[in-house]
């Protein structure tokens, strides 16, 4: 679902996306939180938290590269969002909608540094 918005809002760039992310995020920490009390922690009906992780994939990737990036940013974001690499996955624990959150927001960023290097070495 993020990634579709992102594509059908082109508006949503740069620093609106970054500022949209991190309203979400916060929404999404308490939305976490409020689920846990009755669904546990990280229960799947939340996926908000996969949504802010997505953006961030996409945040500051340059103007005007191929949408086929967007789906690199895609499939690594998955990677690193399953395979939980330090501190992925030992941001699980901390407590309440915060864990939540955290680590898809930190599998994001690994996404987004490795696309940045990326974009940048091979598009010179």
């Amino acid at each position: 679902m993020a990634l579709f918005i992102f594509w059908m809002v082109p508006g949503l760039r740069g620093t609106i996306l970054l500022l949209s992310l991190i309203v979400v995020f916060f929404i999404g920490v308490w939305a976490a939180f409020q689920v846990e009390k009755t669904d546990g922690h990280d229960a799947s009906i939340i996926n908000i938290d996969e949504m802010v992780g997505m953006w961030l994939s996409l945040v500051f990737l340059p103007d005007g590269i191929s949408w086929i990036w967007w789906i690199v940013a895609f499939f690594l974001f998955r990677f690193f969002d399953i395979l939980k690499p330090f501190p992925v996955g030992w941001s699980q624990k901390l407590r309440g909608g915060w864990g939540v959150m955290i680590d898809d927001v930190l599998a994001g960023l690994y996404t987004n540094l490795i696309l940045q290097l990326f974009i940048r070495l091979l598009l010179r």
